[in-house]
């Protein structure tokens, strides 16, 4: 077990993609999981996978109610969560085209309050141990406003904003806040997309790097660096040529 972990850890959209992968390899190396997901055949098969140290946690986070139950679940049945990985989240391409309040919403639900019910839940349970870790994955396309993306990049920019509004507070409680931001990784959520995905990384090097930021006390997370530096960049830029370098990449 990493020495520099906690040997709990409870993860949120731990059913595929970097959650499901995080999870294992933290089962690997010897911690427990709490691992919740909406999919529970889904969660079934990761437990097979665990090496015995994984624990199904079903779970939709978008339920404020069903959220404080799991936290105290889990701390019930297997002691403190000492890192709380908030991944849960899901995108759907939406532009002027096809704006609609539904399918706003149903994204800021999951992506958004869903984070925000569980970040409640852990720090009900962190505050008076004046202890804990959590990771809130948020996305580079949080940066700046992105074609197609005008409501999963909204929910991003939303938990950047949060996480950076309430690092301070939680060094001040003895909880280390952490912001997790990716870039393109090979899951099933990007084999969804049609269009070009630059410093597409695989889903195990994300992990690497996710797992040594962790154990860093580095504030912001990224993979693939490069990509997150430019992102960065970009939002220095005046609206003119933002958008005009924007139009020429994407074509829009």
């Amino acid at each position: 077990m990493s020495a520099t972990l906690p040997d709990l850890v409870w993860i949120t959209g731990a059913s595929s993609g970097i959650g499901r992968a995080l999870a294992l390899r933290l089962a690997r190396d010897g911690h427990r999981v709490a691992a919740s997901a909406r999919n529970v055949e889904a969660l079934a098969q990761l437990v097979r996978e665990g090496s015995g140290r994984v624990v199904p946690v079903p779970l939709d986070v978008t339920d404020k109610e069903a959220v404080r139950a799991a936290v105290t679940r889990i701390e019930a049945a297997l002691g403190p969560i000492g890192l709380a990985v908030l991944n849960a989240g899901a995108h759907r391409p939406l532009s002027a085209d096809d704006f609609s309040t539904d399918a706003f919403r149903a994204l800021v639900e999951v992506n958004l309050m869903g984070v925000v019910h569980s970040l409640d839940a852990v720090l009900a349970v962190m505050r008076p141990r004046r202890a804990g870790h959590i990771a809130v994955v948020a996305s580079v396309a949080g940066y700046r406003g992105l074609p197609t993306a005008a409501a999963y990049g909204a929910t991003k920019a939303a938990l950047i904003n949060m996480c950076e509004a309430l690092r301070l507070d939680c060094a001040r409680l003895g909880i280390k806040l952490q912001m997790v931001n990716p870039g393109f990784v090979e899951t099933p959520l990007t084999e969804r997309n049609s269009f070009p995905m630059p410093f597409l990384i695989p889903v195990e090097r994300a992990v690497d790097r996710f797992i040594t930021g962790l154990a860093s006390d580095r504030f912001e997370i990224t993979f693939s660096r490069r990509f997150a530096a430019i992102l960065r960049l970009l939002r220095c830029l005046p609206y003119p040529l933002y958008f005009r370098l924007v139009r020429a990449a994407t074509g829009k």
